[in-house]
């Protein structure tokens, strides 16, 4: 009978997870539902900012600007945007191999997220800054995101600022990826680094129909481009924030589903075992009570 009692205080403990991974498992869908809501609204603004920036470009030489020019040097600063929390399956695990394939000799690291933090830290990697940005991600958390990797690129002698983030491409399907972010070529300002996966279609910026647009620019093309930059980077990265928190929530949603199954089949297992135990009992039993019977006939 003891064996009986283990076997239900297993029962009764995985039923318990079952109940707690599946509440996490809605938990994360509402989250993620809310995450790609956030990038489908920001689309029709970057298409237009996109637009501007692509006629705005043709209006001034490249290299002119500090944000463009471009730097033959190896010392690159790099944005890792990984989680707070766990339970989201492989999902910080491939982010660090992406990390640390694209990472070169003189990379410095500035981190969202404690997952990847820890990990680069106990490398003994430098560590320049470290930010935290809540959840939903509001735009104004990544300005000073923003204004501290323009900082470092201007000031702090950096020649490359690159951003390494999970990108959403469907709910199974989160892929680590790397973009540069500064400086930024003339193919990249005509570029929209939209939410892809999210939705029925998927908005690309028409070059053409950006040019054939004419824009009339005050007070000047150079000094409307040194205002539109600094934006456009902002909204960059405030994109790969919101990507990288749908990426979390929809890992998560997926391994918490899995655990779900997990402990459903384990129950039924649990339950035909403590049957099965349960049967041999009584069987035991009454095999005792017939042959006491026939001892006493």
């Amino acid at each position: 009978m003891a064996n009986l009692r283990d076997i239900r205080r297993r029962i009764k403990s995985v039923k318990s997870t079952a109940q707690i991974t599946r509440a996490m498992q809605l938990v994360a869908a509402a989250k993620m539902k809310k995450a790609q809501d956030q990038a489908i609204a920001g689309r029709d603004y970057a298409d237009q900012l996109n637009q501007v920036l692509v006629n705005l470009k043709n209006n001034v030489e490249e290299e002119s600007h500090p944000l463009l020019q471009i730097r033959k040097g190896n010392k690159e600063l790099m944005l890792v945007v990984s989680t707070d929390k766990g339970l989201c399956g492989a999902l910080n695990t491939n982010l660090f191999k992406k990390v640390r394939s694209a990472s070169g000799t003189e990379t410095h690291y500035v981190t969202v997220g404690r997952k990847l933090r820890g990990i680069l830290s106990k490398m003994g990697k430098e560590m320049v800054a470290d930010f935290t940005v809540k959840d939903p991600v509001p735009f104004a958390e990544a300005r000073p995101i923003s204004k501290f990797l323009i900082k470092q690129f201007l000031e702090e002698g950096y020649d490359k600022i690159s951003i390494a983030f999970n990108n959403f491409v469907t709910v199974m399907n989160q892929e680590p990826t790397v973009l540069q972010l500064l400086p930024l070529s003339g193919e990249q300002l005509g570029e929209k680094h939209d939410f892809e996966g999210v939705g029925n279609q998927v908005a690309e910026t028409n070059t053409s129909a950006a040019l054939s647009k004419d824009y009339a620019f005050e007070p000047s093309p150079m000094e409307v481009l040194d205002s539109l930059l600094p934006l456009y980077i902002n909204f960059q990265v405030y994109q790969t924030l919101v990507e990288a928190r749908a990426s979390e929530h929809s890992a998560r949603m997926v391994a918490m589903k899995a655990a779900t199954d997990n402990a459903k089949k384990f129950i039924k297992e649990l339950t035909l075992e403590y049957n099965k135990a349960r049967q041999a009992a009584i069987t035991s039993e009454l095999l005792e009570i017939t042959t006491a019977m026939k001892a006493m006939e």
